[in-house]
């Protein structure tokens, strides 16, 4: 794949100045850089893998640029902003003058002449490789303890299976990189959703065995407070998502179960503090790394006097406004809104603070426990446990200050279980979008939505394109239909 190619025709440069940035970022000496003389197919295994710091330097250049570039930090290009275009969670802003944003939100996206529609899948596969390469150079490495080595392979499973997640829900078949192997990777073909699904699985397992069940720091040596690294607890819960939309009931529940079990390290914060930094309910975070600001998140979607405009171009949708109960504190307090010419606009308000300069309070929060109770209730609603189901309902609705939901009835337990995750995780990492796919609801809720927005849907667009570049490059790749 071209993808694959650049990224290890261009790894050299790469290493060296993003392993330089990293370690000056934690205070490490930068008198150690390191020259990677190896051919560009492979990091050396010899020269990062030596301490502890160096190697863990590559996955934390991994997370450095989650948390400063595309994709995933809650900005224009993000995964939750694209997908909530997609959908019906954001109302793009008719002055905008973006063509990428309008056909995201029309699902009129042209995969031949817009950048932006193979910005996911771009981003994504160098990151794989990054990943795999660790995998690779971890076990041989000698002069790294067994603590150090298992933790760099449990983050690398972790991140791999994290990043297949969202290929293969946002693409379908995806090609299944495992190595580094540019021979290999360059003929690959698009692998089937079940077997990419297994993969995940597989490496959410093998990083649950391998992963400290504390916070490390930056060299892996010691626990601290920020959860900003995978841990083994982040591995269990992506796990138990993962299980949920394999239909593995019983599994899923069990994954959910032992995070929720552990309430010395996880239990819900009050719906003020749910988005602020190593908040209780937080399993996994991205720090902000951008000077002198929050989370893009809050760039994005909180509006101000100023109104709409070019870089803050979305305002929530009536779909997700009008789904709450009046009495439901989430809206309160995770919703805000202002008048501009006499019209109300209603936005996304779980992270509050976009001022320049102001202190740091919020990380971009990617796992937490809030999803978990939603899982379970799920898998336990598909297990005919309607009881235990509703209980775990009723933890979400009490927390946004809602009574008790009563009924017998499992067909409308499952319906309020969709119901209380679109109101729990709007704008989060594309769970709405995600969750119509999955619940085969996207073609009879986008056909009515999406005229709205201005477009017409067809059951293609639920699939965004394959970059036309790397099926090009490979002949082997077939575009998904309708692009």
């Amino acid at each position: 794949m071209q993808i694959i190619l650049s990224i290890t025709q261009t790894l050299t440069k790469t290493a060296i100045v993003l392993l330089a940035l990293i370690i000056c970022l934690f205070e490490i000496s930068c008198k150690k850089l390191i020259k990677v003389d190896n051919p560009t197919t492979s990091i050396s295994g010899e020269n990062v893998f030596t301490n502890s710091q160096t190697a863990a330097a590559l996955l934390t250049g991994i997370y450095t640029q989650m948390s400063s570039s595309a994709i995933t930090i809650g900005d224009l290009t993000s995964i939750g902003f694209f997908t909530g275009l997609s959908g019906d969670e954001l109302t793009l802003y008719s002055g905008a003058n973006n063509p990428d944003l309008e056909a995201y939100y029309q699902n009129k996206i042209i995969a031949s002449s817009m950048g932006s529609a193979n910005s996911i899948w771009v981003n994504i596969y160098p990151k794989l490789f990054t990943v795999n390469s660790v995998i690779e150079n971890v076990p041989k490495a000698t002069e790294l303890s067994e603590s150090v080595k298992n933790q760099l392979l449990g983050e690398a499973k972790f991140m791999r299976a994290f990043f297949y997640f969202y290929l293969v829900n946002l693409y379908g078949d995806v090609p299944l990189v495992l190595s580094t192997n540019y021979t290999v990777n360059n003929v690959l073909v698009r692998s089937a959703k079940s077997d990419v699904w297994a993969q995940i699985i597989s490496d959410l397992n093998d990083a649950k065995s391998l992963l400290s069940g504390d916070y490390l720091n930056s060299a892996l040596t010691g626990k601290t407070t920020e959860r900003v690294r995978p841990n083994k607890w982040a591995a269990i819960a992506l796990l138990s998502r993962c299980y949920l939309y394999t239909h593995k009931w019983k599994s899923a529940e069990d994954q959910a179960t032992e995070i929720i079990n552990n309430s010395s390290v996880y239990h819900l914060d009050s719906l003020n503090n749910v988005f602020l930094s190593n908040n209780w309910e937080a399993i996994w975070q991205l720090q902000p790394v951008n000077i002198a600001s929050n989370t893009e998140d809050a760039k994005t979607y909180v509006l101000h006097s100023t109104g709409l405009s070019f870089l803050k171009p979305v305002y929530l949708s009536n779909q997700i406004v009008n789904s709450f109960e009046d009495n439901d504190q989430r809206k309160n307090r995770w919703i805000n809104s202002i008048d501009i010419s006499g019209q109300t606009y209603y936005y996304a308000n779980k992270y509050k603070s976009d001022s320049i300069n102001a202190p740091l309070t919020e990380y971009h929060t990617v796992l937490r426990l809030g999803e978990q109770f939603l899982i379970r209730a799920e898998a336990r609603a598909q297990q005919n446990n309607l009881q235990g189901s509703l209980d775990d309902i009723n933890v979400i609705r009490k927390r946004a200050w809602l009574e008790d939901f009563k009924t017998n009835n499992s067909v409308q337990i499952l319906s309020e279980i969709y119901h209380q995750r679109q109101l729990e995780l709007f704008t989060e990492w594309g769970h709405r979008w995600l969750d119509m796919k999955r619940l085969q609801t996207v073609d009879s809720i986008m056909a009515i939505v999406t005229p709205i927005k201005g477009g017409t849907w067809s059951s293609n667009w639920q699939l965004y394109p394959i970059p036309p570049l790397d099926i090009l490059a490979d002949g082997n790749i077939i575009q998904n239909p309708g692009y």
